[in-house]
């Protein structure tokens, strides 16, 4: 039930997007006067398609193989590598016979609406729910660090003051794109010590391998225990990776329970010493895997011991409760949310553009790409509409810039050819379109079975 959950959620937010962005093509092209022959959600792959109707000259459709979508807009070399057509003369109402200006804008259509439909997304979440961010000068007891902030020299208890020196307000710009894709130094206070410590630009790469809780976050002070886990809650089932690969299956230990550890107990030491954040009690924990541990707990004010062996894992199966930081709320009015709506919009926009850069570069491993499978993950299990509309609003965002990129195939490789057409005054020849046609094809072939393989891998934990 899940998975289908997630895939739901996926395949609803893709096909929006996809509809939207066709549309886009769909609305330039009838502007000027130019035939659309077919209109398909996923892709009707030798013929095959679920469904289909003929409105006017227009055949809808949905197909198979959900992969997409495409409007078929005659006298143009497109996927469909109808070269039939284009053996016959041009007609005045084909993408040939129009002006590189209008045909342009044509090709660029899908990807301004997914930029305004990004925009209308991010604007609308501000407008109905402001925003919300963690007070940094609230956060007395510093941050808590994790393996990643350790290794730039970050330790538990820090306070960070500024960025770049610029006052830190809200604690969630140091864990965001303003720090992790460019780096940046950080002003830091330790006791009464100022320190200066560098964010290497590569950071991210390490990051994203890791929750971001492994680079900071805020310090939590354990208040007491909130659950614990049972041999028969939803934690013990075997995944649907594990189902569907075969792969052995050991049903967790819960060392807590076994041990008798109750919601509401207050722990107070692991191994006689004293625990007052949850980054002492995990790192204590943590380095004490498949081992004995003594943890002295307080319960209806009464002090309890508890001998347990820590699992393999470095968990003994609680979560607790904590004492939550300051936050704050904000919010706007519908004029004013736009230009915040716009603004994290472009940011998006802009984190994908930095993104493929550090690729690039080598700056960023090509092993953080996702297909699909990675996105649904990302959606959840459980239907939220603020989560929906926030991931689709940054998908929207993503496929705007990915169909930006200068590949044959995507509306960036005809908008490269028509660029080097206006340039030289004469449209690049129909055989080079069609080979340059193949060629995008082959390379997004592979970056779409690289993504697949990616995330099939990332199921086996590697």
């Amino acid at each position: 039930m899940n998975g289908l959950i997630m895939a739901g959620q996926l395949l609803l937010g893709l096909s929006l997007l996809v509809i939207l962005h066709e549309l886009g093509h769909f609305l330039a092209a009838r502007a000027f006067g130019i035939k659309v022959e077919k209109f398909y959600l996923f892709f009707d792959a030798w013929g095959f398609k679920l469904f289909s109707f003929k409105k006017g000259d227009v055949e809808y459709g949905v197909g198979w193989l959900p992969l997409g979508g495409y409007v078929k807009i005659a006298g143009m070399i497109d996927e469909s590598m109808d070269t039939e057509q284009m053996a016959q003369p041009a007609q005045p109402w084909e993408f040939r016979s129009k002006p590189a200006w209008q045909r342009l804008i044509v090709m660029l259509g899908g990807i301004i609406v997914n930029v305004i439909v990004g925009i209308v997304i991010f604007w609308m979440l501000t407008f109905k729910y402001g925003q919300n961010y963690t007070v940094n000068g609230k956060l007395t007891d510093g941050i808590s660090v994790g393996n990643i902030g350790k290794e730039i020299g970050l330790k538990n208890g820090d306070r960070i003051l500024a960025i770049n020196g610029n006052k830190l307000i809200r604690f969630e710009d140091a864990i965001s794109s303003k720090v992790l894709f460019d780096g940046a130094q950080l002003t830091i206070l330790r006791g009464n010590q100022t320190l200066y410590i560098a964010v290497p630009d590569t950071i991210l790469n390490k990051i994203s391998k890791n929750e971001k809780e492994n680079f900071i976050s805020p310090r939590y002070r354990m208040a007491s225990v909130a659950t614990v886990l049972a041999p028969d809650e939803k934690a013990d089932q075997q995944s649907f990776f594990d189902k569907l690969f075969g792969r052995p299956y050991e049903k967790p230990q819960y060392p807590a329970y076994t041990a008798g550890i109750k919601p509401g107990d207050s722990i107070l030491a692991v191994n006689g010493k004293p625990i007052t954040f949850f980054d002492q009690f995990k790192e204590e924990i943590s380095t004490n895997k498949n081992k004995k541990v003594t943890i002295n707990a307080l319960r209806k004010g009464k002090e309890v011991n508890f001998d347990l062996t820590v699992g393999k894992d470095g968990t003994i199966g609680i979560a607790p409760n904590f004492k939550m930081p300051e936050s704050a709320h904000i919010d706007f009015g519908f004029a004013e949310s736009l230009p915040v709506g716009a603004t994290m919009a472009w940011s998006t926009f802009v984190d994908n553009a930095k993104g493929i850069g550090k690729m690039i570069t080598g700056k960023l491993s090509a092993r953080n790409i996702s297909s699909p499978i990675g996105i649904a993950k990302v959606y959840g299990s459980t239907f939220d509409w603020v989560k929906f509309w926030t991931l689709t609003g940054l998908i929207s965002m993503a496929l705007a810039f990915m169909n930006l990129l200068p590949i044959p195939g995507l509306d960036g490789g005809h908008v490269v050819f028509l660029l080097i057409e206006m340039v030289q005054r004469k449209p690049v020849s129909e055989k080079v379109l069609e080979k340059a046609q193949i060629v995008g094809f082959v390379i997004l072939i592979c970056l779409m079975v690289f993504a697949f393989g990616n995330d099939i891998l990332k199921s086996f934990g590697k």
